[in-house]
């Protein structure tokens, strides 16, 4: 209701205002857009959608390993972690031309973008799971006789999965934005590049319609990692 309410009055305002298509178009030109040029959309489409499934693998995975190793080597950690936060810092604009220079205008660079965005809130929510195991627990399995590695794969890795689920649903809607910032900068196809393509041309229906299909992507990629969720959490402190 809350999203028919403001496209209405997204609509009356167009039109009570006769504002220019190139200025801001109307959600009726926007759903014609859609529908002309789905062909073209949808194939573009699929390029974007390539890149956020192989980065936010990539990323999920990089960024577990990362926290499960630092984990296992907390000396380590403890001067990596430091760095890791220093790259966390630089801002995606400044890294996606470097990236664009060495990886070229394939998919590579936006799947490498993309995994960068994905890499620091699995990293760092993980790694606070695995650091935040209750203290009685940690202290039952002591006195079992479990050892350092043990503790870590039987113990603190499954009471730390929602944790990695949590920094999974954060960076599934962020994911979109690794691989449209990447296509920004150079790419032949896919949403970012329609959007780039558009905009040179003031057709701002246009980049709408791609606006509400990257929006689409993300929602729909954020559902999928809650499906998913359940049958990776069952383990929790409360359990």
């Amino acid at each position: 209701m809350v999203v028919l309410a403001l496209v209405l009055l997204w609509q009356a305002v167009v039109t009570a205002l006769e504002l220019p298509r190139y200025i801001l178009p109307a959600p009726s030109a926007v759903a014609a857009r859609l529908w002309t040029g789905h062909a073209s959309l949808l194939t573009n489409a699929l390029i974007t959608l390539r890149e956020i499934i192989a980065g936010f693998a990539a990323g999920a995975v990089f960024g577990a390993g990362a926290a499960f190793l630092l984990a296992g080597f907390p000396r380590f950690g403890r001067l990596v972690w430091p760095a890791l936060v220093v790259l966390q810092s630089f801002p995606v604009f400044v890294i996606a031309p470097m990236l664009v220079l060495w990886f070229g205008f394939g998919m590579t660079s936006k799947v490498v973008m993309t995994m960068i965005i994905v890499f620091f809130p699995v990293a760092s929510n993980f790694a606070d799971g695995l650091a935040r195991t209750d203290s009685a627990i940690v202290k039952a399995a002591h006195l079992d006789g479990a050892g350092h590695w043990q503790l870590l794969i039987l113990i603190r890795l499954p009471l730390a999965m929602p944790q990695l689920f949590s920094g999974l649903r954060i960076a599934a809607p962020l994911a979109p934005l690794g691989a449209v910032v990447g296509e920004w900068v150079g790419a032949a196809g896919g949403l970012g590049f329609v959007m780039v393509q558009a905009n040179a041309r003031m057709q701002a229906d246009t980049v709408f319609a791609a606006m509400f299909i990257l929006a689409l992507e993300a929602v729909l990629f954020r559902k999928a990692v809650d499906l998913a969720a359940p049958f990776f959490t069952r383990w929790s402190p409360a359990q």
